[in-house]
């Protein structure tokens, strides 16, 4: 399943839907960098692409943690991604009333998981009209998610999906449940892993999230193979210094070679039904 989306291309390709971007809207540079890098990518390999940024940081561990680099400015440049390279993007929203401040910029509103629960937040998202990406509460059963997705149907959108980012596992570190995603995708909405956040490892002594990048291939590979509908990523040029989430993002210039191993996949998937 891919959503509905205007600009959305290759939906035809029989392929997975790719998430993927910065993990903050850092400079209207480095989006524009990380946007062309990554169409010329999805393009060559019949990929279906959103870009991601979020305008805003809201849950960060300390006070003096990279927050962004103001909300009109960075979606802004979000809409520009979108004009210049004729592409959907999505941003993350953290309260009711900017769901419709978001949506005058960007195609999809993403529910970030530790909000996943919030009626406001899912009814202002859904009222919009736009598609909303509800992120899975780390803290949730996949089945619980029915809960969320209902909140928006019975606010008048259908136009849903939902992403996988991982489960509390002790209190430094996060395990992805496969079984989960055939689990939403009977929610009858499409299904999205997110690779990188599902590495994370959170609550560190330093109050700066760590990560297992290393691991980002194991763990999308096995997301395809077993059905998800997209892979969401968050990449950046030199992730050591990317202002928020280096430790789990994957450094750009693998991002081609990743991507190509997961069509080969998708294929094989695909040939097997």
């Amino acid at each position: 399943m891919i959503p509905t989306i205007k600009n959305l291309k290759q939906t035809d390709a029989g392929n997975f839907f790719l998430m993927a971007g910065p993990c903050a809207i850092e400079s209207e540079t480095m989006a524009m960098e990380i946007a062309e890098k990554v169409v010329a990518i999805t393009d060559k390999l019949k990929i279906p692409y959103i870009f991601k940024g979020s305008y805003r940081k809201a849950n960060r561990s300390r006070i003096d943690s990279f927050t962004g680099i103001g909300d009109e400015k960075a979606l802004k440049i979000l809409k520009k991604v979108n004009e210049t390279y004729n592409i959907p993007v999505v941003t993350d929203i953290h309260t009711a009333d900017e769901a419709a401040m978001a949506a005058e910029y960007v195609d999809v509103l993403q529910i970030p998981a530790f909000l996943c629960r919030q009626t406001d937040i899912l009814v202002a998202a859904a009222k919009t009209g736009k598609v909303v990406n509800i992120k899975k509460g780390q803290f949730l059963s996949a089945d619980a998610m029915q809960f969320a997705v209902n909140k928006v149907r019975e606010s008048g959108n259908n136009n849903i999906a939902l992403t996988e980012r991982g489960t509390t596992f002790g209190y430094q570190d996060l395990v992805v449940d496969y079984r989960g995603i055939p689990v939403m995708k009977e929610m009858n909405v499409p299904v999205v892993l997110d690779i990188t956040h599902s590495l994370q490892q959170p609550n560190q002594a330093s109050g700066v999230t760590g990560g297992k990048p290393e691991l980002i291939e194991t763990v999308a590979r096995a997301g395809i193979a077993v059905g998800a509908d997209g892979i969401f990523i968050e990449t950046h040029p030199n992730p050591a210094e990317a202002k928020s989430d280096g430790a789990n993002m994957l450094q750009l210039d693998l991002l081609e070679q990743l991507l190509t191993k997961l069509v080969l996949l998708k294929q094989t998937v695909n040939q097997l039904g």
